[in-house]
């Protein structure tokens, strides 16, 4: 795929392109619940309001495969939609509902872009199947490239029927992701890198590794974004605007950077520059966290 050609596939994706961000529209379908994956950062919720409501792993509700699609036909007249995703709350590869989602709305609305975010630990799996069921876009959660890092970032992951925790988790997480991105690629997907800035974590330079691993596996672009201090990170600090523009900064230099995102919910839907903030739990919360 020539770079021109993946320029004009993301022209109309707002959540890759800077341009597209401010006029046109997506869709995330809330289908996936549960997760395999123990993130230190995370607490799903599902329904009701709290300090954190405008932020991933919220959804009002979960929707079956054909109450998205009707969510779908409802919004797709009312705003310039051109793309609709699947980004939990849990992890989408890890629900069967993710992928009748993704068969129904390509086969009624075959214009949209089918993007869909990942955790990374199924997609050397399931990545070719995407492929066919019409997904174009792939944004994987790539917080570290070293297993002792990621041993601090991640309690456990779900294998066969088996809960790993530890090292071993965090190195078989480490690599399938890469293996994920690798196999996405190659396949003709266009894969974003999602990194949270971790302060005491994976700061200090690291998420310039994971830019340069995320580069050299072809990945287009990278989007980095604050902690937003919940579960058993609830104690630590959101890094500060500076932080985030100058790890923005350097990791640009060697991968191209996404610098809007408004860490969505799960259950978003709109064009995401020209929302207003939604009212729910802390509006100023919601604001510190952007500010970056």
């Amino acid at each position: 795929m020539t770079e021109n050609t993946v320029l004009a596939e993301l022209e109309k994706h707002p959540c890759y392109s800077h341009s597209a961000h401010f006029r046109y529209g997506r869709i995330h379908l809330p289908v996936a619940p549960e997760c395999n994956l123990g993130c230190n950062y995370c607490e799903r919720q599902i329904g009701g309001m709290t300090y954190h409501s405008y932020r991933p792993a919220v959804a009002d509700a979960i929707l079956t495969p054909e109450e998205a699609l009707s969510k779908v036909a409802q919004y797709i007249q009312d705003i310039d939609l051109t793309v609709a995703g699947i980004a939990g709350p849990g992890e989408p590869l890890y629900n069967p509902e993710t992928f009748e989602t993704l068969r129904l709305t390509h086969h009624s609305y075959p214009e949209l872009m089918l993007c869909l975010s990942t955790n990374g630990f199924l997609l050397p799996k399931y990545a070719e199947r995407l492929r066919d069921l019409g997904v174009r876009t792939v944004t994987v959660t790539l917080n570290t490239v070293d297993p002792e890092i990621g041993a601090r970032i991640y309690s456990h992951v779900k294998y066969n029927g088996e809960t790993v925790k530890g090292a071993r988790a965090a190195k078989m997480l480490l690599g399938n992701q890469l293996d994920g991105i690798k196999r996405a690629v190659s396949l003709g997907l266009i894969v974003k890198v999602n990194s949270i800035l971790i302060p005491g974590i994976n700061d200090n330079m690291h998420l310039e590794e994971v830019a340069g691993t995320a580069k050299s596996l072809g990945a287009y672009i990278q989007n980095i974004t604050p902690l937003i201090p919940l579960g058993r990170f609830k104690h630590l600090e959101a890094a500060s605007c500076n932080e985030l523009r100058w790890t923005r900064f350097r990791c640009e230099r060697i991968i191209s950077q996404f610098r809007l995102c408004r860490q969505c919910r799960a259950d978003s839907v709109g064009i995401p520059g020209d929302e207003k903030v939604r009212k729910r739990g802390s509006v100023e919360a919601w604001k510190r966290v952007q500010s970056g």
